[in-house]
């Protein structure tokens, strides 16, 4: 009887918590992806310009890159960065002022064998508790050939 009433005080003291912090509006930011990637025998080199337009300043944003084919078993992924399934890979920013300058994220990745294409499709992933009510600029879709050529999202 005591571990259930210790319990459900825990539940109560949880629950107000909850209740207090969602009396504060979460912070507005829009944060914006661009850059490039470039495909060539089975290696990709990314580019990732993000920024936040504002109006409030972001403390940490993650941007998830998921590719259509699997990523190689190794990878030597820049820091901040890390592979989160076999197609995908997230990267923390860091902080981001309010039209502040872009934080620039450079990556290369390695693709199972040689595809002639991939399709990368980049997104905001967490937004530091921010609400960006601006979808049309955080999520990205590019097709690179395996061409060498740069291909701009």
């Amino acid at each position: 009887m005591r571990i259930l009433g210790a319990l459900t005080a825990g539940a109560v003291l949880m629950g107000g918590a909850t209740a207090l912090a969602a009396d504060r509006p979460a912070p507005d930011a829009d944060l914006a992806h661009h850059g490039h990637v470039v495909l060539h025998a089975g290696r990709a080199d990314v580019r990732l310009a993000v920024r936040n337009h504002g109006p409030s300043s972001v403390d940490d944003a993650t941007v998830r890159l998921r590719w259509s084919e699997p990523l190689a078993d190794r990878q030597a992924l820049p820091r901040r960065c890390a592979r989160s399934d076999a197609w995908t890979v997230v990267c923390g920013t860091g902080a981001l002022a309010a039209d502040g300058l872009d934080e620039v994220i450079r990556l290369r990745v390695r693709l199972k064998g040689a595809p002639s294409e991939v399709l990368l499709e980049i997104g905001t992933a967490w937004a530091g508790g921010a609400i960006d009510r601006n979808h049309r600029n955080d999520h990205q879709h590019v097709l690179a050939l395996d061409t060498g050529d740069t291909y701009r999202f």
